[in-house]
């Protein structure tokens, strides 16, 4: 909801208490800031399949999943690509102070809330050590699986396919044809049957006020896009 359909798509707008939390816990998740996140996605989507791709599926399954990540990236961040993020201060901030705040949310935090009953190593080792690993291969599934198993509704021009076995361990992302044809769309799983539980989430708060400006395709656009294939 935050680093994918916030920040690396605009996809709908997000008051700044859930930007913080957003960012706060999204640092805890140890995947980078969410600029650089976002801009590694971006070029993704803009050059997907392609050796500029920096999960390129065509190196290979183990590439996609995790080997990109630790390949030294001598690339530097191209401010015209992430403008808007630029232009929000707690994202900077959060940029600015990634390993700080990924330390402190990702580990001294699980730990002290652990000290409430007297197991804070316990707390450690399970909230944050393996919650992160459990988090990092979901979300890498993304980048490996949905582009090699699944069906392609939407475009069969790239990989990108739809899978609802990844859609259940990453809340939703798997409906990737989809996500890949219509990056704009706030939702992944459009069905009243697609587990999509970020759409579900993104949804409720606009009826609180904490987001608005939902986009959504429009049924002719998916239609169209289905008919072509």
């Amino acid at each position: 909801g935050g680093y994918h359909r916030l920040f690396s798509h605009p996809t709908y707008k997000a008051r700044w208490p859930l930007r913080l939390f957003y960012l706060l816990f999204g640092a805890a998740g140890v995947q980078n800031s969410a600029l650089k996140w976002s801009y590694d996605h971006r070029i993704h989507h803009a050059k997907t399949d392609t050796t500029d791709d920096p999960y390129n599926i065509n190196q290979g399954f183990w590439w996609a999943h995790i080997a990109w990540i630790l390949y030294r990236d001598d690339r530097e961040i191209e401010p015209a690509k992430v403008k808007d993020l630029l232009d929000d201060p707690l994202v900077r901030f959060q940029h600015k102070h990634y390993l700080a705040l990924a330390v402190l949310f990702g580990a001294v935090l699980p730990f002290c809330i652990g000290l409430l009953w007297g197991d804070p190593w316990g707390a450690l080792l399970v909230a944050g050590f393996l919650r992160l690993i459990l988090q990092w291969h979901a979300t890498f599934s993304v980048n490996s699986f949905t582009h090699m198993i699944g069906s392609q509704p939407y475009s069969t021009r790239g990989s990108a396919r739809d899978s609802f076995l990844a859609a259940l361990i990453t809340m939703g992302e798997g409906y990737h044809n989809f996500h890949h044809k219509f990056q704009a769309d706030y939702r992944n799983g459009i069905r009243w049957y697609h587990f999509d539980p970020t759409k579900w989430w993104v949804y409720t708060l606009s009826k609180v006020g904490l987001t608005r400006d939902l986009r959504r395709t429009s049924k002719e656009r998916i239609e169209n896009a289905r008919k072509a294939v």
